[in-house]
C-alpha cells in the first residue's frame, strides 16, 4: 500500500490521525493569512514560527502513524 493509500485509510479509519490531519489543515490556514500579508508585525513573526513548528509536529506525528501502519501490514501479509 503507497502512502497516499495509507493516509486514506487512516483518515477513514483512525480518530487520531484524522484529528491531527485536521489540526495541520488549521495551522495551515493560519500560516496563509500570514502569507499574505506584505508586513508582519513582530508578535506576527512569533506566531508564525510558532505555528510552523507546530504544523511540523504534526507531521512528525501522522508520519509515525503512517510507518507503525505499514509495519503492521507487513507483518500480518
Amino acid at each position: 500500500m503507497d502512502e497516499g493509500a495509507v493516509k486514506d485509510y487512516l483518515i477513514k479509519n483512525d480518530e487520531r490521525f484524522r484529528e491531527l490531519v485536521d489540526e495541520h489543515q488549521q495551522f495551515e490556514q493560519q500560516l496563509q493569512r500570514f502569507s499574505g500579508k506584505t508586513f508582519l508585525t513582530p508578535d506576527e513573526q512569533i506566531q508564525e514560527t510558532v505555528i510552523k513548528k507546530k504544523k511540523l509536529a504534526l507531521k512528525d506525528q501522522m508520519q509515525l502513524l503512517i510507518h507503525r501502519f505499514k509495519a503492521e501490514q507487513q507483518s500480518v501479509g
